[in-house]
């Protein structure tokens, strides 16, 4: 099995690619091991010391590294936990409980204005955030202010303020004039 890795904008944060699907269908997100209990995947990864964060996307999974510890002596061991799972037979989630990301699902409560920014945020958005090994999730639209959660490389990056305000504000803006500011939230 050859695992490609690749950088993101975020320094403590690396992308690493499988060549196999990890996620079929939404993303997840682990900010510690107290979390995992529907993962053995993201239980596997948190046990080499130092991982701070853990992200799955369809094709790719994200580590998030504690800043004290080195790129050099984490990645033989997450390579190595990666292999170990593939290897294993086990599920990266197991189904019966939902962790996946279905922020952005379409929902007939919602008004035709925050079904036309879900729809943006889907279409344009996410695609250019998983390159960089994250997501974002839509939290609510209030008082002409969108709030979203950034996830996985993104999260705690220090482009993603910037990221945010000129890239998906502006875009929101311009194609939702009810729209007048995009603000993040915490986990």
């Amino acid at each position: 099995m050859f695992i490609q890795t690749e950088q993101t904008p975020n320094p403590q944060t690396l992308k690493f690619l499988p060549g196999k699907v990890v996620m079929d269908g939404g993303t997840a997100f682990f900010q510690n091991n107290n979390e995992t209990s529907n993962s053995p995947f993201a239980k596997r990864l948190f046990e080499v010391e130092g991982v701070e964060g853990v992200f799955f996307g369809s094709d790719f999974i994200t580590i998030t590294k504690n800043q004290s510890l080195d790129w050099q002596v984490m990645k033989p061991l997450i390579l190595g936990s990666i292999m170990d799972h593939y290897n294993s037979g086990q599920e990266t989630i197991i189904k019966d409980q939902n962790n996946e990301n279905t922020s952005l699902a379409k929902d007939e409560n919602d008004s035709d204005i925050v079904k036309q920014i879900k729809e943006l945020l889907d279409t344009r958005v996410r695609p250019a955030v998983a390159m960089d090994g994250g997501d974002i999730i839509y939290d609510s639209f209030k008082d002409g202010v969108v709030y979203l959660q950034m996830q996985g490389a993104c999260s705690g990056c220090p482009s993603s303020t910037a990221t945010l305000k000129m890239g998906i504000e502006n875009m929101l803006k311009h194609y939702v004039p009810e729209v007048q500011e995009v603000r993040p939230i915490d986990a």
